[in-house]
């Protein structure tokens, strides 16, 4: 089930930055959620490898990956051996993969919410931000696949023990999963734009072609956040001061030429 909530104050913002669950074996507080920051509510969750290839995505997959491969093979050469790290690679500098991407951090989620390409559209949709549970997207999961995160005493797997759990076959993950489970992966620390993004992936079976409705499924836990297009740029100027915006989530000059332009932004 999807519950939706609407976002008009900064104070109904708080609940969604600061929600963590008590653990008593740890006497500490962690959170169990991953998010995920679109810039207008009407968008549909895709990856961008069902936007680029439609309804032959299946067919085509195995073409992209092994080109992104044998192209990419000199600059990374330990792509060459497993898929997971191809598609996480590829999906860095804009190939079109069947991963999905999540950050466990609500500030970089809220800050991807908050961002236009065409700036002049940020007071004219609500934007939005998706939680869901990764504790109970484990539990979806085949038996050999929760052994395995619970073996590591984890909700999330590595590309070494997807590789390991499916043969290094898509195939095999694909047969696995069915149409009513999906694995989230953490990515190696290929680059600070990783590391500074909190980046996760889901790994979107085929035979989930509708992502949101497998959510609504599947899950009792996840949530819509719409933030009312009306406090857009409040919230904008608040992750600002808050040290959150194109320099942080995109390291180097690109980031720092995006900020700058932003700044000085003219309404």
């Amino acid at each position: 089930m999807i519950r939706e909530v609407h976002i008009d104050t900064l104070e109904k913002l708080l609940p969604l930055l600061t929600e963590q669950e008590y653990r008593p074996d740890l006497d500490r507080n962690r959170s169990p959620y991953v998010y995920r920051g679109m810039s207008d509510a009407s968008f549909k969750m895709y990856t961008s490898l069902s936007r680029n290839c439609k309804g032959r995505q299946k067919h085509l997959e195995p073409a992209i990956l092994e080109n992104f491969a044998k192209y990419a093979i000199n600059d990374e050469p330990s792509i060459g051996h497993s898929v997971w790290r191809q598609m996480i690679l590829g999906q860095h500098y804009g190939l079109p993969t069947r991963l999905l991407d999540w950050t466990q951090s609500a500030l970089v989620a809220l800050n991807f919410s908050m961002t236009e390409e065409n700036l002049e559209e940020m007071d004219k949709h609500d934007s939005m931000v998706w939680r869901i549970n990764m504790s109970e997207m484990v539990l979806q999961l085949p038996d050999s696949y929760k052994r395995a995160v619970y073996e590591k005493n984890s909700t999330i797997f590595t590309v070494d023990m997807l590789k390991e759990i499916t043969g290094n076959s898509l195939k095999q993950y694909d047969k696995d999963m069915g149409d009513s489970a999906m694995a989230i992966i953490e990515p190696p620390s290929l680059n600070q734009r990783i590391i500074n993004q909190h980046s996760f992936f889901a790994v979107v079976p085929m035979g989930i072609e509708d992502i949101e409705g497998f959510l609504d499924k599947y899950t009792k836990d996840t949530v819509k956040y719409v933030i009312d297009k009306k406090l857009r740029w409040r919230v904008r100027d608040m992750l600002d001061q808050l040290n959150m915006s194109e320099r942080i989530v995109y390291p180097g000059l690109e980031g720092l030429s995006k900020w700058i332009a932003r700044h000085y932004y003219v309404k």
